[in-house]
């Protein structure tokens, strides 16, 4: 470099880091369109219960009817069943069909457990049916599905 000078400073490897990491937050972080629709909803839980077609029954979903916080609602999902090594519930599957996404949250179980309970909260952009797939160990899946209206500050939506 015969005495000329370096302007291009040199990054040590934790500035680096932080500057990789900010970067990958300020992408993640773009809001997305609401790509899921029913069919995608659809192709999602075929997925997740090997095409076996759910029935009706045995979970219960519990939500309220309004959201006014789209960002923040509460979820609880009861499965019936004895959890016994003979007849227990293997796995839990959320969707929402009108997230960017289909898949909201996988829960796994076993006997071990005793009951099949959970409780989340999940973002909602937007007015949708949210739904719950139960997965029994002997391959027999049950569903349940409710309509909740999300608001913007309990404007409508």
């Amino acid at each position: 470099m015969n005495g000329e000078k370096n302007i291009i400073p040199r990054l040590g490897r934790r500035d680096f880091l932080k500057a990789a990491t900010a970067s990958a937050l300020l992408i993640s972080a773009r809001p997305r369109p609401a790509n899921a629709t029913p069919e995608s909803t659809l192709d999602a839980i075929g997925k997740a219960t090997g095409s076996r077609e759910p029935v009706m029954g045995r979970v219960n979903l519990t939500l309220p009817e309004i959201a006014e916080n789209g960002s923040t609602v509460s979820l609880k999902v009861d499965v019936e069943s004895p959890m016994t090594t003979d007849d227990y519930v293997q796995s839990v599957h959320i969707f929402a069909d009108g997230n960017p996404l289909p898949e909201v949250a996988d829960y796994y179980f076993g006997p071990h457990n005793g009951v099949a309970k959970l409780s989340i909260r999940m973002r909602l952009m937007q007015t949708q049916n949210v739904i719950a797939v139960a997965k029994m160990n002997n391959g027999d899946t049950y569903m349940a599905s409710r309509m909740i209206k999300v608001t913007i500050g309990g404007c409508g939506g």
